[in-house]
């Protein structure tokens, strides 16, 4: 067992709390991306037992660190739902030219890359949903798929850097009801969820490794379409009052430098 992977779960899993930054970038930050990547798609090898003795200790971290914090966001959404969205959205809109740089657009981009990325954009943007950000009451069939296939597309925040799969939890708008079922320890809500995360983990770095290895910038240019298109659906209107107007200010602007300081980091 790698234990020392405690940590650096413990990072890892902070991060995966708050969209807009990507548990699989600050694996990259952490230097320990291929390794993730290597021990996921050989889980099912010979050398199985060795992957496990790294992924154990990382995934105690991770789970540490998102229980441990799932009441701060669960209370900021309920006490201070604006500014805490707003603070989101400054994050995933301070990725952006990091994904741009990612993907060297500057250098690769031709027509077809634009048009994915349009696509990406008009595809995010028309899942605008004005109750996104409500907590789902209702738990059936339905509801309980909704979690697994939310955990499943949320899984590739572990495997792409760049993308949050806090982030695709709110765009789905099952966010907030992950966080109060963490908080509140419901565990039907985390079973299923978490579930959907294992299944897409396994699944997902194989999909993920075939597109970026033969079609990596037209991967990106979807990914930055969905980014950008997604500011329409995360954005929760303009807040109501001059001192929450304020605050939403504020916390936009926090929520930028801390995209551009992890970028710089990165970088």
């Amino acid at each position: 067992m790698e234990w020392k992977n405690i940590y650096r779960g413990l990072i890892m899993g902070t991060s995966d709390v708050v969209p807009g930054v990507s548990g699989g970038t600050i694996a990259v930050l952490l230097g320990i991306y291929g390794e993730l990547i290597a021990a996921v798609n050989g889980l099912f090898s010979k050398d199985w037992k060795r992957h496990l003795g790294f992924l154990i200790p990382l995934g105690v971290g991770v789970v540490a660190a998102i229980v441990s914090l799932s009441r701060v966001i669960e209370w900021l959404l309920e006490n201070y739902p604006a500014p805490t969205y707003i603070f989101f959205l400054g994050l995933i809109i301070g990725i952006i030219p990091s994904l741009f740089i990612e993907a060297d657009a500057k250098n690769s981009f031709r027509l077809e890359h634009y048009i994915i990325m349009l696509v990406g954009i008009i595809i995010m943007a028309s899942l605008r949903d004005p109750e996104h950000t409500q907590l789902i009451e209702t738990r059936d069939i339905k509801t309980y798929t909704l979690f697994f296939v939310s955990g499943f597309l949320g899984s590739a925040a572990l495997i792409l850097p760049g993308l949050s799969g806090s982030f695709i939890l709110l765009v789905l708008g099952v966010y907030y009801t992950v966080i109060s079922a963490l908080s509140q320890f419901e565990w039907s809500v985390i079973f299923v969820t978490a579930a959907g995360i294992v299944v897409g983990i396994i699944t997902m770095s194989k999909i993920i490794h075939y597109f970026l290895s033969r079609h990596y910038t037209r991967t990106y240019s979807l990914i930055i379409g969905l980014v950008i298109g997604s500011i329409a659906v995360i954005f929760p209107g303009v807040p109501n009052g001059f001192p929450l107007i304020i605050a939403s200010l504020m916390t936009f602007i926090a929520g930028l430098i801390g995209a551009f300081i992890l970028s710089r980091v990165e970088r």
